[in-house]
């Protein structure tokens, strides 16, 4: 056999003669990527298990479900975002559209579940308004859920709104002078009170409701949107509310704009938020506590003997007293949930 035609032996091979069939893990992957230029913008409006429920932009009353494309992994969608979906988008029983993008959210309100629990959860995305509401009896009022109420709305860009309900068992000035040097605007939500002041400032907006179980929030939205048909509840003999909404819901106005009705709380963390993050809410506060010494708390005395705050005059050092209830509610997650009376 000549040496042209000799077979070649197995030391005859190099590297360069190896050829390695791609795996389908392994198998370079096109750089081309859907735009999805035919996404159509929408608002999630709720959550269930791994599906969100969706408002077309410019046709609130039609609704698709969607499930959170591949592409998007573990992105977090919640009730108020704004995001773009393909696919089917009738609104049919058993179809499923996609969510392929969410879009930067302008506002966001997050809580912990305890003052120790590092994880954060977003419990509405894009609300202008947060309404607090809460009970002047039955249960009883808690400044303290309130003041951790508000420190997350400052903290979160959403403007803050007190919403009393049960007016008809107890004096609403009381509580609600609590507030006032904070400029918290208060509305009325008794049984005999009008709601027209409620309606228009609610109208054009989207206003996140949160409160205890029990304080008459699902009753709120039932008076607001008479077809929402909100599950209602009555409190208990310890004057303990139960939860009747479980799950968050963005429901539409008659006149415009939404209210999105959240979970009854029975415990607000602010882990994540920091002294320095509530300052930055107020900016004529913000200035005065650079003349403050280092390390300082702002709590005035006696733990801060030379706090800025103290040298301040007129509706702004009341402002600032105000404040430091807000800084001090920070430290106080247990005891406001333990005591009713707080």
């Amino acid at each position: 056999m000549s040496a042209a035609r000799r077979p070649r032996r197995t030391h005859d091979f190099d590297e360069s003669d190896v050829r390695v069939r791609p795996s389908r893990g392994s198998r370079p992957r096109t750089k081309t990527r859907p735009d999805h230029r035919d996404a159509v913008a929408a608002m999630v409006v709720s959550k269930d298990r791994g599906r969100w429920g969706c408002a077309l932009k410019g046709d609130p009353q039609r609704r698709v479900v969607a499930m959170r494309a591949r592409e998007l992994g573990r992105t977090p969608v919640v009730v108020g975002d704004t995001v773009d979906v393909v696919g089917d988008l009738s609104g049919r029983p058993d179809t499923l559209a996609r969510i392929v993008r969410v879009a930067e959210r302008r506002t966001v309100l997050r809580r912990t579940a305890d003052d120790t629990d590092p994880y954060e959860r977003t419990v509405v995305a894009n609300a202008e308004q947060l309404l607090i509401v809460t009970a002047l009896a039955d249960p009883p009022p808690r400044t303290g859920f309130v003041e951790r109420a508000l420190v997350a709305a400052y903290v979160g860009g959403v403007a803050p709104v007190l919403c009393l309900t049960k007016s008809d068992l107890a004096d609403p000035a009381e509580f609600a002078a609590a507030f006032a040097d904070l400029d918290v605007p208060v509305l009325l939500a008794g049984r005999e009170d009008p709601l027209d002041p409620v309606r228009a400032l609610l109208t054009g907006t989207v206003t996140a409701l949160i409160g205890h179980s029990g304080v008459g929030k699902s009753t709120l939205v039932n008076r607001l949107v008479p077809d929402a048909d909100r599950a209602t509840g009555v409190v208990s003999g310890v004057g303990k509310g139960r939860h009747t909404s479980t799950q968050s819901v963005a429901i539409p106005l008659p006149g415009g704009g939404w209210v999105i009705d959240t979970p009854g709380v029975r415990s607000f963390g602010l882990a994540h938020i920091s002294p320095e993050d509530v300052l930055g809410a107020f900016a004529d506060l913000d200035a005065a506590a650079e003349d403050c010494p280092r390390g300082c708390t702002h709590l005035g005395p006696p733990a801060d003997p030379e706090c800025a705050f103290d040298t301040l005059e007129g509706h702004t050092r009341r402002r600032a007293s105000a404040v430091r209830s807000l800084l001090a509610a920070l430290g106080t997650n247990d005891a406001w949930a333990r005591d009713p009376g707080q």
